[in-house]
């Protein structure tokens, strides 16, 4: 690249020609013969038993709709050298009822009393450091975060803990048959010492245990391993996005442990909707595993109704390609070949499946009848390469509600998941320079 200059001259320009050297190269020239690329849409073939239809002629059992979104905004509270910079989330859960939704449609005129109804609305806001900056009690950007992410779980909610439903959840309190023990933490966060075995019974009062190497405190969350991507130095800013999908995901399990605890019989009629696929990424994906534990527990001993839509990404543009090759009230159930052929560029591995160690249900693309295309995770028992209707528990129900819940305010966009996205984002403009705003005074 060219060199920056601090003088007059704003730039030191590249040359002209140099790209010739690249051009005749001969290892440049066998390296590109080499790759290949998803197909377009025009050379997609689908395979007749990928194709199923939606049965509508079905009893809706759903009565009560959740919605999960969230939105986080890193702001820079000093741009000069050292600069800094804090990130913020905003994130929740969207709950209203069916009947409300049927009112409205049969309104010629909607009232503004009338949407409230459908915000209802619980939000979690988080804020944490993000570069050269730490918490006064601690002595370190890692462990400020680590920290702080500590505190906020301990919060009370109304009566309840963040904090004890990540216990319940990873130590499987749910099912008194199966109560796991332990937990294997990849490293210490202080020593890096690997293979950590976190006991349940070792656990103090304050959700933390003790290092058996360093002896140093290792806290609940940290089996997240989110301290293994922080660099005290380089900062944090390549957690938000893993950390944000983690959250919207823990209030899912925790909304679900309350029901459980409450008023199990209410997994029978609701559906729970994330904004986003079934999965978890980049430092927090070994969560998929007592998600999938949990999934297959309440797929045995009860009514599941769980979906993750995308908006965005690879799968939502490679199936607005294809929508006109399906018929509308299809389902293209996409297997391990498909998307490694079309979509995603690599080789199919049937011993290793697309999302084996990060998603907790299998992908598929639904047309509606009006011509809304929907990409979409259903919870499976496993990662399946190549899946079956079967295979996916209340896909019937769970895509009706889909179809049920279109919203025009986004292209393929449902009702509540776009709600609560406008309830709970934080937007470029203005919320990030307000947002700096309200940092740099409170930092002063």
């Amino acid at each position: 690249m060219g060199y920056s200059s601090k003088g007059r001259r704003p730039n030191e320009y590249a040359s002209k020609s140099s790209h010739g050297y690249i051009i005749k190269d001969p290892i440049v020239i066998d390296f590109l013969n080499k790759c290949s690329m998803p197909k377009s849409a025009e050379d997609v073939t689908f395979i007749e038993d990928r194709i199923v239809d939606l049965e509508e002629n079905i009893i809706n059992p759903i009565k009560h709709v959740i919605a999960i979104d969230g939105g986080y905004s890193e702001v820079s509270v000093r741009k000069e050298f050292p600069s800094v910079t804090i990130t913020f989330f905003q994130f929740g859960a969207l709950i209203f009822n069916i009947s409300d939704l049927d009112e409205l449609s049969n309104k010629p005129f909607i009232d503004p009393e009338d949407i409230a109804k459908l915000k209802e609305m619980q939000r979690f806001k988080l804020v944490i450091p993000t570069k050269s900056i730490s918490l006064n009690t601690e002595y370190s950007l890692i462990n400020s975060i680590r920290s702080t992410l500590h505190d906020f779980f301990l919060q009370d909610l109304e009566g309840d803990k963040f904090i004890e439903t990540l216990k319940w959840f990873v130590f499987k309190e749910y099912s008194y048959d199966g109560q796991s023990s332990k937990w294997n933490l990849a490293n210490c966060p202080t020593c890096s010492s690997s293979n950590i075995e976190l006991y349940r019974k070792d656990m103090s009062k304050e959700y933390t245990f003790s290092c058996t190497y360093c002896q140093e405190k290792i806290y609940l969350i940290d089996i997240f391993r989110l301290h293994e991507a922080i660099d005290n130095e380089l900062g944090a800013g390549g957690i938000s996005g893993y950390l944000l999908t983690l959250l919207e995901q823990i209030v899912l399990v925790h909304i679900i442990r309350i029901i459980l605890k409450t008023k199990s019989s209410l997994l029978n009629d609701t559906i729970f909707i994330k904004d986003g696929p079934l999965a978890f990424f980049g430092q927090t994906a070994n969560m998929y595993r007592p998600m999938r534990e949990l999934v297959n527990y309440l797929l045995s001993y009860y009514n599941l109704y769980l979906v993750g839509l995308e908006k965005s990404g690879a799968f939502v543009e490679h199936a607005d390609e294809i929508a006109k090759k399906l018929n509308a009230g299809q389902v293209l159930l996409i297997d391990n070949d498909y998307i490694y052929k079309y979509i995603i560029p690599g080789k199919a591995d049937p011993n290793n499946p697309y999302g084996r160690t990060t998603y907790y249900g299998n992908k598929l693309i639904f047309k509606s009848h009006d011509d809304k295309i929907y990409v979409a995770t259903l919870p499976t028992r496993d990662i399946i390469a190549f899946p079956k209707k079967d295979d996916f528990t209340n896909i019937d129900v769970i895509l009706t509600n889909v179809k049920k819940l279109k919203c025009d305010m986004y292209d393929s966009s449902l009702l509540p998941i776009s709600l609560v996205n406008k309830l709970v984002s934080l937007a470029e403009h203005p919320s990030s320079i307000i947002l700096e705003k309200f940092a740099k005074k409170s930092l002063k």
